[in-house]
C-alpha cells in the first residue's frame, strides 16, 4: 500500500488537562479538547505504510505524522487496529517511539500512546508528560485519560512518583 492511499477517517482526541488539582494528587480534572472536530478528515504521512488485511491492521512506520484539524500525533511507528465488517472501523491506535500528541497550547509525550476507540480512553506510558503553554507540567510513568468521564489519572512508574509544576498567576506589586 502506498502513502497516496487513504486510511479510514480516524477520530483522534486528547483531553486538555486542568492542572488545578492539589499538589500531590494523582487524579486530575480534565476536559476533552474543546472545539476539536473528530469528524474532520485525517491526513497522514509515513516513510512506509503496510496494510495487513488478515491481521486487521495498518502499520505506519518511519516519521509517522497524523493530523486531524489542529490535533497532531507524531511517532516512529503506529499500528491502527480495525474491524472489517463491510467497512473498516478503527478500534485502537498504538503509537510507539517518541510519541507526541499536540494541539496549539498542549503537548503530551511518552514512549507509547494508546487510543482505545471503544472505551474512549487514551493512555500514555513510559516517561509520560503533559505540558501546557502556561507552564503547567505533569509527569508520571502512566497517564490515563477517560474521554467519557473527563477524568485523567496519573500514576508513577516503577520506584517513582508523580510530579509536576503548577504555574502561579503573577500578583501586582510582588
Amino acid at each position: 500500500m502506498t502513502a497516496s492511499k487513504t486510511l479510514p477517517r480516524i477520530a483522534i482526541a486528547l483531553p486538555a488537562l486542568a492542572l488545578a488539582a492539589l499538589a500531590g494528587s494523582q487524579q486530575l480534572g480534565a476536559q476533552v479538547f474543546s472545539g476539536h472536530n473528530s469528524n474532520a478528515p485525517v491526513d497522514y504521512a509515513a516513510d512506509r505504510i503496510e496494510l495487513q488485511d488478515r491481521q486487521d491492521r495498518v502499520i505506519l512506520s518511519g516519521n509517522v505524522d497524523v493530523k486531524q484539524a489542529d490535533l497532531r500525533l507524531r511517532a516512529a511507528r503506529t499500528v491502527v487496529n480495525f474491524t472489517n465488517q463491510g467497512s473498516m472501523q478503527i478500534q485502537r491506535i498504538t503509537a510507539s517511539g517518541g510519541v507526541t500528541v499536540s494541539r496549539p497550547n498542549e503537548t503530551a509525550t511518552g514512549d507509547v500512546g494508546i487510543y482505545d476507540f471503544n472505551q474512549k480512553i487514551i493512555t500514555m506510558t513510559g516517561n509520560a508528560t503533559i505540558k501546557r503553554s502556561n507552564g503547567d507540567v505533569l509527569r508520571g510513568g502512566r497517564l490515563v485519560v477517560d474521554l467519557n468521564s473527563g477524568v485523567s489519572t496519573a500514576s508513577a512508574g516503577p520506584g517513582g512518583r508523580v510530579s509536576g509544576t503548577f504555574s502561579v498567576p503573577k500578583q501586582g506589586g510582588n
